[in-house]
């Protein structure tokens, strides 16, 4: 059966457009592992990744890029954003081993009259003379129209002017860029369906910007309308709102239209997007579709339940698609479901009644608005099942903890002991140590002797951040015999009291 899919070229900015983010900019090493990624991981079809003249780093990192891409056979998928103006642009090509120009032009009248301030055959002479020129130097020549989407709502007559004569140009592609980021898909899909038809000759690429939030609709709509190519920036970085995203793009037109094919590999889109991340120091937000920390993560209850049944919470989007897994949050809206899909993936199975005992101690940490994470579960097991073998006779009601400059730590403790209240107040090197030596108080007064402390360790999960829970494990020497205690909390001294409260209830 013959293959009637229509392939779309996918050009990645994010090494020109999508460094004119703010605050970004990547050294010339970066850029090429960039653009090595993209190019033999990712599979996009060309790379932008940089504008002419802009710096003499920039020259650098350029010619570190084709003098890569020249080597591996990759030359022609480089392109470089050029400016009208005789030779100049040219020349940095040359000495920067490019040979893909992308010409930035006018494409508005309003452009061209306030910021050039020509008439447009005097315009459209100059360009004749650079792509002439950049023919003649071996170069590819590709034509920006800028301001494009404006042109089209505001001086179409002026853009369709453009084309007439562009289409008798030695040019290889028309770049159709939304430069402020203002069309609706409607307008995306008309303007380009019509130049399409229009001109058969001429091969249309369409770059969307985001700042309505409707870049990926906006690609959507160009595919639909007949574009060739689509310009899109990893974790959709750029200018103000940023560009459309190739993540999010990539998903939309594999999921929506199936006789659409790109050379894009989806297993590689998460990594890519990580690389940017780290680079850039551009964060991007947990919940970004595609590649956001948090897309693939079930919260509720209830989904986790219904993701074990037939699978009823999952869309296309399946996180194996693009080199991920899917994960389920644990808190105070966790269920059952939820703690036993994370226990499975830890390979630890529980009894329904201890299962229970671990979902009521997380969706507790919860509540207190304490992150809880798959590596907590092991140690929030070992505090729920190891308090669940003691029988509580001594509980510790209240406390304060004070820790001030030049000032010993203190605590004032209130304890019940079999039914018995005491209070006491005691000073120490530190907050723990006070704690002790009030401990050690309301003991003397019931003639009893406390345990000697032997090790103090303490522990989070690997991984854990500075919100992570600790586990704090104290052992023991009472009457010649060693023995531990657990306590866990997200504060580490809370977690000892917890630890040493187990002790008093087990001596």
């Amino acid at each position: 059966m013959k293959n009637t899919q229509r392939h779309i070229e996918i050009m990645d900015t994010t090494l020109r457009d999508g460094e004119q983010t703010s605050g970004v900019s990547f050294s010339s090493s970066e850029k090429l592992t960039i653009a090595q990624y993209l190019l033999t991981e990712v599979k996009v079809d060309r790379i932008e990744i940089a504008s002419a003249r802009v710096s003499a780093g920039e020259l650098e990192a350029v010619k570190k890029v084709t003098a890569w891409a020249k080597a591996n056979g990759f030359l022609n998928k480089v392109e470089v954003l050029t400016f009208v103006d005789g030779e100049t642009s040219i020349a940095w090509m040359l000495d920067a081993g490019a040979t893909v120009m992308n010409l930035l032009t006018k494409g508005s009248l309003n452009h061209l009259t306030h910021q050039l301030k020509k008439k447009p055959e005097e315009h459209f002479g100059d360009i004749a003379n650079v792509i002439k020129l950049a023919n003649e130097k071996g170069l590819q020549c590709n034509i920006y129209l800028e301001d494009w989407s404006n042109g089209m709502r505001n001086s179409k007559d002026y853009v369709l002017q453009y084309l007439d004569f562009l289409q008798h140009q030695q040019i290889k592609r028309v770049l159709l860029p939304d430069t402020l980021g203002i069309l609706i898909p409607s307008e995306t899909f008309n303007y380009i369906a019509e130049l399409v038809k229009r001109y058969p000759n001429l091969h249309f690429d369409f770059h969307a910007h985001n700042d309505y939030d409707l870049g990926t609709a906006n690609v959507l709509e160009a595919v639909k309308a007949g574009a060739h190519g689509l310009h899109l920036t990893i974790n959709g970085m750029g200018e103000r709102a940023g560009n459309a995203p190739l993540a999010s793009a990539i998903a939309v037109l594999n999921d929506f239209m199936p006789a659409i094919k790109t050379s894009v590999v989806e297993k590689s889109l998460y990594a890519v997007s990580k690389l940017v991340e780290a680079f850039s120091g551009f964060r991007i937000a947990a919940n970004k579709p595609v590649v956001g920390e948090n897309v693939f993560t079930q919260t509720a209850g209830i989904h986790a339940d219904g993701d074990k049944k037939n699978n009823l919470y999952h869309n296309d989007l399946m996180p194996e698609r693009f080199g991920r897994q899917r994960s389920y949050a644990l808190g105070k809206t966790s269920g059952k479901a939820n703690i036993d899909n994370n226990l499975q993936q830890l390979g630890i199975q529980l009894s329904d009644e201890d299962l229970k005992k671990v979902t009521q101690r997380v969706i507790e940490l919860g509540d207190r608005k304490e992150m809880v994470t798959q590596a907590d579960l092991p140690y929030i097991i070992s505090d729920v099942l190891d308090s669940n073998s003691i029988e509580q006779k001594v509980h510790i009601k209240n406390y304060v903890l004070t820790h001030s400059k030049d000032l010993r730590p203190s605590v004032t403790l209130f304890i019940s002991i079999n039914g018995e209240l005491f209070e006491e107040h005691a000073q120490g090197d530190g907050q723990y140590d006070a704690f002790v030596n009030a401990l050690q108080k309301i003991y003397k007064q019931k003639k009893s002797v406390l345990p000697v402390l032997v090790d103090y360790t303490v522990r989070i999960p690997p991984g854990g951040k500075s919100d992570a829970l600790c586990e704090t494990i104290i052992t023991w020497l009472h009457n010649d015999k060693e023995f531990k205690t657990r306590g866990l909390d997200s504060d580490q001294t809370v977690a000892a009291i917890k630890a040493t409260e187990k002790m008093l209830n087990i001596i």
